[in-house]
């Protein structure tokens, strides 16, 4: 039976997983303890070799040969090897799990779908259901030594009422060189065609719906078909088994202990039991073992998948199973719809028990900068709407002005008040097509020659006919005014000619 210590370990504690240590069944003790006193053992005779039956000379030439194996350990590249081989073997380990075919889905599509309440349509809905569980059990059959010791024989299958005596001899009539569990599934779909044409299927949306869920629980069953069809290659499951019994076969000599007085490097101590060693042992040969017994979870170590309380859980006792109870009993029986309890409920709230009534006061996750703390100044806060009179800076027009003749930026009135104007001084109105000209009298005012000027006119018109954009119609200072307290923004303008380069006309 699969070991599951989940519970133990809801909550981290001091010391949580020091509990799981002393457990036997499905521990790393019960599958490595042979090994490891097959080890201690050698190493033991090996000791007691050096230090009682061998003669001076004979141990020199030990001693020589152990420093050297000690040596060249490190040269075995177990660490990768071993590591890689075990994280790929358990990956598979996981796939096959998830590939392991469940009726759920599919008997809720059926149940859904497949409509009848006479007789008819309750045979229809069990025997659909019937063959997708006849399906996975073939499969597993063929590769679950536990279902198989449970099914060894078509008979078994056939009085287990999974199929009749006429189905396995349609079964068996069709020659195949390869598993055959894919039939019932065919019968499945020949099934759910008629019921379509008899009208048992309301359109052909429920019965693609059909076909698409059964097309997943078929794919389930043929993955692990070749999970089981498709072993890790050979040659790496033997590299990684040759690497780690020769690494401990080579430490049964090199971590010996030599006589301390001869004085070799590494040798100041005697101890008889090689802890470290043996603690090494336990970690490496228990990681292969992992390995060894999860690499085929179809059979009967441990932790192994159950596959006959899978079987169990979808096949009840004698006739029914789960997936059929759904179809059969379930069909069209509906509790009553009423109003539930938190309807005059703006916010439902669930009571909570005393031993989790600390809960409540933990409050509740509004996102990461909820709680980010913004400036205070109310500047920073304040809306600026862009005005859609304001001309926009576009690379195109920054470019007519950074290539002019002498491009210059006045920065006169710039920051006085809130008017935040910036001037750009270029060529003259007629370098620039897009320009707008401006005549400005010497005796008008200062602050009149600051004002902003409204371009107006469409780069369609001007391209259609060619011409430059009228002249803009000039703003009175106490338009001006009201527009700047109104829409407080920055605005680009564009000046006039200089008095000793200014154009005029003809």
């Amino acid at each position: 039976m699969t070991v599951s210590y989940t519970l133990k370990v809801a909550n981290a504690r001091f010391g949580g997983f020091s509990k799981l240590l002393f457990r036997w069944k499905g521990s790393i003790y019960k599958l490595l303890y042979k090994e490891f006193i097959a080890f201690a053992i050698l190493y033991t005779i090996i000791s007691l070799m050096y230090r009682r039956l061998l003669s001076e000379e004979q141990k020199a030439m030990f001693e020589k040969t152990a420093m050297y194996c000690n040596r060249y350990t490190d040269r075995i590249p177990l660490s990768f090897v071993l590591g890689f081989y075990v994280s790929m073997v358990v990956s598979r380990w996981w796939s096959q799990y998830t590939s392991i075919p469940l009726p759920d889905q599919l008997m809720m599509v059926v149940s859904a779908n497949v409509h009848g309440v006479d007789d008819r349509g309750r045979i229809l809905r069990r025997t659909l259901m019937r063959y997708a569980n006849l399906s996975s059990v073939l499969i597993l059959r063929s590769i679950s030594t536990r279902v198989c010791k449970r099914f060894p024989t078509m008979e078994h299958v056939i009085e287990a009422g999974f199929m009749t005596r006429e189905e396995l001899k349609k079964l068996e009539g069709l020659y195949s060189d390869f598993n055959k569990y894919w039939m019932p599934m065919a019968w499945f779909t020949n099934l759910a065609s008629q019921a379509r044409r008899d009208g048992l299927q309301r359109d052909d949306v429920a019965l693609r719906l059909l076909m698409d869920e059964l097309n997943k629980y078929r794919a389930k069953c043929s993955m692990l078909f070749h999970f089981d069809w498709i072993s890790i290659p050979l040659v790496y499951t033997q590299v990684v088994t040759v690497a780690v019994y020769s690494f401990f076969a080579v430490c049964l000599i090199g971590r010996q202990f030599l006589d301390p007085s001869k004085g070799y490097p590494g040798h100041d101590l005697d101890f008889y039991v090689p802890i470290f060693t043996l603690l090494q042992f336990f970690f490496y040969a228990g990681w292969l073992k992992v390995a060894e017994q999860i690499i085929n979870p179809f059979g009967e170590d441990d932790d192994d998948f159950e596959t006959n309380k899978l079987i169990d859980r979808n096949i009840q006792a004698s006739q029914l199973n789960t997936s059929s109870m759904t179809v059969d009993d379930m069909y069209q029986n509906l509790p009553l719809a009423e109003k539930d309890k938190y309807w005059n409920e703006s916010s439902a709230q669930p009571p909570y028990t005393l031993a989790t009534a600390s809960e409540t006061l933990k409050p509740s996750f509004m996102g990461s900068t909820y709680d980010m703390r913004i400036t205070e100044d109310s500047a920073q806060h304040y809306t600026v709407e862009p005005s859609p009179r304001t001309p926009r800076m576009q690379t195109p027009m920054l470019t007519r002005f950074l290539t002019a003749a002498s491009p210059a930026i006045s920065l006169k009135n710039f920051g006085r008040g809130n008017r935040g104007i910036l001037r750009l001084r270029g060529d003259s109105v007629n370098s620039n097509p897009w320009q707008t000209e401006e005549r400005i009298s010497e005796d008008e005012d200062e602050d009149e020659v600051d004002a902003e000027i409204e371009v107006q006119g469409k780069a369609s018109q001007q391209s259609t006919s060619g011409s430059y954009p009228a002249k803009p119609r000039r703003l009175e200072a106490s338009d001006q005014q009201k527009k700047r307290e109104e829409f407080p923004q920055f605005t680009v303008t564009i000046d006039g000619p200089s008095s000793d380069s200014e154009h005029t006309d003809s």
